[in-house]
């Protein structure tokens, strides 16, 4: 039945196997995977030097700023969905209907939030990328495309 902003009464067993099927979960845990995966890739291969020059440059047109929003952007959606993965698991456990309502309006607020921070990290890596010369990335070319491709998943995603 209906009930409370997601759940029939408060209460009850943890049943993990109908918890991990549940659709906002899977969307969470492919979302944390998917910013994981760009921060991980940028914070591994994301950065490089000349071999004359040992001064680390971020490989996407020489432009720090690229590679700190992918990585900052990331490693909060990951918090976030840690968090909010957490939420979801005390939730059949919240009885008060104001304090549902402010953690599903928190949810939908920041996961829309996170879709347009999402949307203008992809724009501006693809756009850092397009402008990076072949002759300055020596590695980390496939970081840099696997950043760029996981920023559009998670898109989606969020």
């Amino acid at each position: 039945g209906g009930g409370a902003y997601g759940a029939a009464k408060a209460g009850g067993a943890f049943d993990l196997v109908r918890f991990v099927q549940q659709p906002q979960v899977v969307a969470r845990i492919v979302s944390a995977v998917f910013a994981l995966i760009v921060f991980a890739c940028l914070v591994g291969d994301g950065y490089t030097s000349l071999p004359e020059n040992p001064q680390l440059y971020c490989i996407f047109n020489h432009n720090e700023d690229a590679c700190r929003y992918g990585i900052g952007i990331g490693v909060l959606a990951f918090l976030a969905c840690v968090f909010f993965f957490m939420v979801d698991v005390y939730f059949p456990q919240i009885s008060n209907t104001t304090d549902r309502k402010y953690l599903v309006l928190a949810d939908l607020g920041f996961s829309g939030l996170w879709t347009f921070l999402w949307f203008i990290g992809f724009c501006f890596l693809t756009n850092q990328w397009s402008w990076t010369r072949a002759e300055d990335v020596f590695i980390g070319a496939d970081s840099a495309r696997a950043a760029i491709t996981f920023s559009f998943f998670s898109i989606f995603s969020w």
